[in-house]
């Protein structure tokens, strides 16, 4: 078909250049926006004594048509178009006829697409914080009911320290918090309106462009026409916040993967988010959580790539801008789809609790409350550490824990300790009395977990 911008082209685009440069196949995407851009365009267009009312109301009708044909089916979308635009506009002239060619009036497609890109991650920026909120919202349920469930702290993957299950969740919990706020700064960001801004030097019509603006909900235009039309900051900062999240979410697969082992035997993955072996009939494998761990890597290549593409463009647009949107689309639906799935293995895991708790009593995890007993006893801690040290050999040897040793056994190593060693260096105790806000011990999660509860109600 005569493309819109035809008129100054003496023969027709050669078809393997006219389908390298459209870009129908993925910006169809944008069509709610679009309509809508185009809907507030008519009506500013309108007030403003451009177009007539009358213009002004058959436009308005043949765009809703046209949004209402495709999404019923009537209306395909197919590959004549070069991309969205045209399409909307093609199809409002064949309904419409000579009044459908003043849609374009005060508008290049350079401020239409900078609008369509911004509408659709503004509306992707909501639904992935929704998405959150719901994962959030899960986990302090689980922190809930699990303030009491004992289980091992780690550092380099190595027994640590004693903690609780909600203590190991709510360190998630903090992460998708900073989510849902990195998704937050955007919003406010690049919540301003580029339409009005024309090819890169605004237009001569008098358009409104706050009138606009509000009536698509910005906080206000653009101040700059070139920088309208080629800002894609916000985009590279939503695959900036979406690859944390993925990150995220990656780490907490692989904790999942690691407890889902034999060795470990901390979690149970219900059926609906595993798979079994072609082979060997005993398997059930975390296939979700391991892909969710695959698929960071694509979203951290959308990142990377439009970082590249965007690291030389001179002002204003350029066609490699059109590198924004495969990428950016795909990565938004692997984050959202992965958020989703993530919640729904989450909510239905069950936890070994026991397990976790024999877990926790062996691995010497008590040992740096053993050296804690010493030092409120008169040692200085550096002697405590050494002689905690030798406690630890002495149970490696013995192939023993800590609590099995008997008084006399202490008393050799060390003449400090009494009794009272064995209450202080019991789980109960350990995870207890460590209280201080942040900490794992009872009160401190009670109090994160109602902090949560507010922050999710919007009280924060």
């Amino acid at each position: 078909m005569a493309q819109l911008w035809g008129g100054r082209f003496t023969k027709e685009t050669d078809q393997l250049v006219y389908n390298f440069n459209a870009s129908i196949g993925f910006d169809q995407k944008f069509l709610a926006q679009d309509v809508r851009g185009s809907r507030t365009h008519v009506t500013m267009l309108a007030k403003q004594g451009i177009l007539t009312d009358q213009e002004k109301e058959q436009i308005l009708e043949g765009l809703s048509g046209i949004l209402r044909d495709v999404e019923n089916g009537t209306l395909p979308i197919t590959a004549e178009y070069e991309d969205i635009h045209s399409f909307v506009e093609a199809n409002l002239i064949e309904r419409i006829g000579d009044v459908g060619k003043k849609l374009h009036t005060g508008r290049s497609r350079n401020d239409q697409v900078a609008l369509d890109m911004r509408l659709y991650v503004r509306d992707e920026i909501r639904e992935t914080d929704g998405l959150l909120k719901a994962l959030l919202e899960v986990l302090n349920r689980l922190m809930e009911e699990h303030v009491g469930t004992y289980m091992p702290g780690f550092t380099h993957l190595q027994k640590a320290q004693p903690v609780t299950l909600a203590h190991h969740l709510g360190a998630y919990f903090e992460m998708f918090k900073r989510d849902r706020g990195r998704l937050a700064d955007i919003y406010e960001r690049m919540n301003y309106c580029p339409l009005g801004s024309g090819a890169l030097a605004g237009t001569t019509y008098p358009l409104d462009r706050d009138h606009t603006a509000g009536l698509m909900d910005f906080y206000g235009p653009t101040l700059n026409s070139m920088d309208g039309v080629s800002d894609r900051d916000y985009v590279i900062e939503l695959l900036s916040a979406m690859a944390t999240m993925m990150m995220h979410l990656s780490r907490f697969c692989e904790e999942i993967i690691i407890w889902n082992s034999n060795e470990y035997r901390f979690v149970e993955i219900d059926d609906s988010y595993s798979t079994g072996s072609s082979i060997m009939p005993q398997k059930k494998n975390p296939d979700i959580a391991e892909l969710i761990r695959g698929k960071t890597g694509r979203v951290y290549g959308a990142l990377f790539s439009l970082l590249t593409t965007m690291k030389g463009l001179p002002l204003a647009y350029n066609k490699d801008m059109q590198e924004d949107k495969e990428l950016t689309f795909d990565a938004i639906d692997t984050v959202k789809g992965c958020i989703a799935l993530f919640t729904g293995m989450l909510d239905t895991m069950g936890f070994h609790t026991g397990r976790m708790e024999e877990s926790a009593k062996q691995g010497f995890t008590n040992a740096t409350d053993a050296a804690d007993y010493l030092v409120n006893h008169g040692v200085p801690f550096r002697d405590a550490h050494g002689i905690v040290g030798k406690l630890v050999l002495y149970c490696l040897e013995k192939q023993i824990s800590l609590e099995q040793m008997s008084l006399e056994e202490y008393r050799q190593i060390s003449p400090v300790f009494d009794e009272t060693i064995y209450e202080a260096i019991s789980l109960k105790t350990c995870v207890e009395k460590r209280m201080t806000l942040g900490a794992p011990g009872p009160e401190a999660m009670k109090q994160v977990i109602e902090a949560n509860k507010q922050y999710l109600l919007g009280n924060k």
